[in-house]
């Protein structure tokens, strides 16, 4: 298979494993950069991620126009990624989420850090992006490339952010580094609100977050995505690099 069509096979794989972890439900996405052409991205169609197939991929330009002549509907918050691709070149897939665990943290002052070694990915706090701040009253959808462009703003270089009242983002290097991600953000969640109801939390430190994330390569994403490929009933094929 072509760089392309290896790269499309991992985000349906993707779209089945967060589905499968409930990380996603009806509602959420996940993309992919476009590998020979990085002004460009892969995104599916309006469809629940348990669903999608290769056919249902569709090639977006960084504002979020689909390519060619494609009459099938896009996600309304494909402005998201095409943002983040836009304002970080190092970034190959971004996930769009509303994990349920994620969600108080995104609307009270409790501030959502790592307190699990494999959650040290989330980074050393998840900030929250609240669209009220600059857009005022809205449905809370990030639904034109100036929202999805102040939210990348907001993120920076974090691989994680919180959307007040919405859900999470998260951007890494490459789709199942984005799906890892994005799996121990709602495990870290839901821990941080158990460990809060037993007394004081002792979070790893920021040398402890930086340690964890330099030794993490292929090997600790290949035994995650094994796991998660086949508990989601999909093949799996190890990514050597």
């Amino acid at each position: 298979m072509s760089n392309v069509d290896v790269l499309l096979n991992d985000l349906v794989i993707a779209n089945r494993i967060l589905a499968n972890e409930d990380v996603v439900d009806a509602y959420g996405h996940v993309s992919v950069r476009h590998p020979e052409k990085p002004d460009r991205f892969f995104l599916a169609r309006s469809l629940a991620p348990e669903f999608i197939t290769r056919d249902d991929i569709i090639e977006f330009t960084l504002d979020g126009k689909p390519v060619g002549d494609e009459k099938r509907a896009p996600y309304l918050e494909r402005f998201i990624h095409g943002a983040i691709y836009e304002a970080q070149p190092d970034i190959n897939s971004v996930v769009h989420n509303h994990s349920p665990s994620v969600i108080p943290f995104s609307v009270t002052a409790q501030k959502l850090k790592p307190l699990l070694h494999m959650c040290a990915h989330i980074g050393h706090q998840v900030a929250t992006w609240d669209s009220h701040d600059k857009f005022g009253d809205t449905a809370l959808l990030v639904e034109n490339m100036d929202m999805g462009r102040d939210l990348a703003r907001a993120m920076g270089k974090a691989r994680t952010i919180l959307m007040r009242g919405h859900g999470a983002t998260v951007m890494a290097p490459t789709v199942r580094h984005a799906v890892f991600i994005s799996n121990y953000l709602e495990v870290n969640a839901k821990l941080q609100m158990q460990a809060m109801a037993m007394g004081d939390i002792k979070f790893l430190t920021p040398g402890e977050v930086d340690k964890v994330i330099s030794r993490t390569g292929p090997y600790t994403l290949n035994r995650a995505w094994e796991n998660w490929c086949r508990r989601a009933g999909r093949p799996y094929q190890a990514e050597l690099a």
